[in-house]
């Protein structure tokens, strides 16, 4: 079929992994990424988002990047040839994270390697507690009793403003612009350390965080939620996140 045939090529560059040497001392050297993706709500369109993204990163020089377009590669053993997984995903509400693949990704993370989250991925895989407290922060749509907590105003233009200039991972970004959407009043107890942050004008009338990093047992975890779409992740400071 059709769906099986586009599963069959996602996983194609995984095998290649597995029978190609390193080409060179350069390639050796580079960081091993997989980005997950394949489906999420049709405002995010994840088949433009995703090119986006890998460009953005074999762009950079540093990485060696992979695409699965199955989410069900969390639950393998090719996790282990990565160093960074870079989710690009949220789940139909009906399609749950098998019981493996959770174990997986959080041993994956657990045991030192990196994990990035980027925009609607907070409400990826809601009935996943550890999840949440592995990103941070979570979108909750509504309260029981019809109570409406996470949310946006109009998609539009806003500054970003950078609150730790001296970590890593903010080296060379400074205060910028940007078309897109401000994810407000998301949920979640865990620390984290906050980039960068919005002021909600819209719809919370606080600073948000757009950026932020934490740690999950000895893995590095990173998450943005900027990014709705290809055209917000053109923005150059998006690009350097």
């Amino acid at each position: 079929t059709n769906e099986d045939s586009a599963n069959h090529e996602a996983f194609l560059p995984l095998l290649a992994v597995t029978i190609l040497p390193i080409a060179s001392e350069d390639a050796a050297k580079k960081a091993r990424v997989l980005i997950v993706t394949g489906d999420d709500v049709g405002a995010h369109d994840w088949r433009a988002t995703t090119p986006v993204t890998r460009t953005i990163l074999d762009d950079s020089k540093r990485f060696e990047v992979f695409v699965s377009e199955d989410p069900g590669i969390l639950e393998t053993s090719a996790l282990a040839r990565y160093d960074l997984i870079v989710l690009n995903y949220r789940n139909p509400p009906e399609q749950k994270l098998s019981e493996a693949a959770r174990k997986n990704l959080s041993a994956f993370v657990k045991g030192g390697k990196g994990l990035a989250a980027i925009h609607f991925v907070v409400n990826a895989w809601g009935d996943w507690e550890e999840f949440g407290k592995m990103i941070g922060r979570i979108w909750v749509g509504k309260r029981a009793g019809g109570e409406k907590v996470s949310g946006h105003g109009p998609r539009g233009s806003f500054k970003v403003r950078v609150t730790k200039k001296e970590h890593p991972i903010m080296k060379g970004v400074d205060d910028f612009e940007i078309d897109d959407e401000l994810y407000a009043r998301l949920a979640g107890d865990t620390p984290i350390e906050v980039l960068a942050v919005a002021h909600s004008a819209d719809y919370s009338k606080l600073d948000e965080p757009m950026a932020w990093t934490l740690r999950h047992g000895e893995g590095r975890v990173f998450v943005t939620v900027l990014g709705h779409d290809a055209r917000a992740r053109e923005n150059a400071s998006f690009k350097k996140l």
